[in-house]
């Protein structure tokens, strides 16, 4: 018998170490490389975490009583989680987010967990979002509560509590550098501040987007590499050093910030599905394929690297991740399908299509 329910099972995720993706300079280095699997929290990614201690602090501190609506603008991740806490403690929720083809999955799975879901304009991106949701809270003082992950400071704790706890232990306190993507930069704050503090020798290595260095200076473009590179500079991360301009260099307990382009993302996690058995979304493509460039580097020989995979693969089915296996399945699975007795058992065979 078990007393737990759903919101008990977030955290406490699996930290696993992979072989055979690994390129030939990183396993010429020895190095380590470990996956903290975040997609095993119920909700589908690591911002269960950060979505469960916004709801409870709140609860603790009063900002959030019994009848409020909960508000959230995301990108998605923070969205579903909040869904599903809102829906397990009974809270209405509005989630916000814009109205793009690949959000499909994070608007159904929003949907399914009861929010309602506000779709706003593309092309406003992140700051257009926020204006919306601020004038949203406004006209609605005392019955909504703004969850805010992008300034709630409940955001950072509890990775420095839990998330950054987790990964020393379980690497047996051994974590030379630690791979992260910039979302709100809760992670790299809280989990880095707790590594550092463990080992002032580790490396914290933050992964933007290459169409979207905002934390270097550098202009934002368009990516596909959803739930970061948001387009402007996080107020965690500003806050690590505020007084410093965004530019090449370390920033606090950050040690570097590097990239992937939206190519480079899905290619590695599509290389992790397939020969790891890790299905993970483009932001784990992305910071998979920093930990590479890390591991070929010769002062990280013998090291060990964790890289954070945030949300599982299966929610970007909307996404380019996932375009030729879907372009090949409209093929395999024909509308309407071939209902004939006297047709030939086998209809198709996905390893001619390999092969060609």
């Amino acid at each position: 018998m078990t007393d737990m329910n759903i919101l008990d099972t977030i955290g406490a995720t699996p930290l696993v170490r992979v072989n055979r993706v690994l390129t030939p300079a990183a396993k010429a280095n020895n190095v380590r490389i470990l996956i903290k699997l975040e997609m095993q929290n119920p909700g589908g990614s690591i911002k269960d975490r950060i979505a469960k201690n916004m709801i409870e602090t709140a609860e603790k501190d009063g900002s959030l009583q019994p009848g409020m609506t909960v508000v959230e603008y995301t990108s998605g991740n923070t969205g579903i989680g909040l869904a599903m806490i809102c829906a397990a403690k009974g809270y209405k929720c509005i989630i916000i987010m814009p109205q793009m083809p690949s959000f499909e999955e994070r608007y159904i799975v929003c949907r399914m967990f009861g929010a309602d879901v506000h779709l706003t304009a593309p092309a406003k991106g992140m700051p257009g979002m926020k204006v919306y949701t601020e004038e949203l809270i406004a006209k609605n003082a005392g019955s909504y509560f703004l969850a805010n992950q992008f300034y709630n400071e409940a955001n950072p704790r509890i990775h420095y509590e839990t998330t950054g706890v987790e990964i020393w232990e379980q690497s047996g306190e051994c974590v030379d550098y630690f791979v992260t993507g910039v979302g709100t930069g809760g992670t790299a704050t809280g989990v880095g501040k707790y590594l550092v503090e463990k080992n002032p020798n580790c490396k914290v290595v933050c992964v933007e987007p290459t169409e979207s260095r905002v934390h270097l200076g550098a202009s934002h473009s368009p990516h596909t590499i959803l739930g970061i590179g948001a387009g402007i500079p996080t107020n965690f991360l500003t806050n690590l050093a505020p007084d410093q301009p965004y530019e090449e260099g370390p920033r606090g307990h950050v040690s570097e910030f590097l990239s992937a382009t939206s190519d480079e993302s899905v290619e590695w996690a599509t290389k992790l599905a397939n020969t790891e058995g890790i299905m993970v979304g483009p932001s784990s493509g992305a910071t998979f394929k920093v930990a590479m460039d890390l591991a070929a580097r010769p002062e990280a020989k013998g090291k060990t690297i964790v890289v954070i995979a945030a949300s599982h693969g299966i929610r970007y089915t909307a996404h380019p991740l996932w375009k030729t296996a879907k372009a090949e399945a409209v093929k395999a699975l024909p509308k309407p399908p071939n209902t004939s007795k006297d047709c030939d058992t086998l209809l198709w065979d996905s390893s001619a299509t390999s092969k060609a």
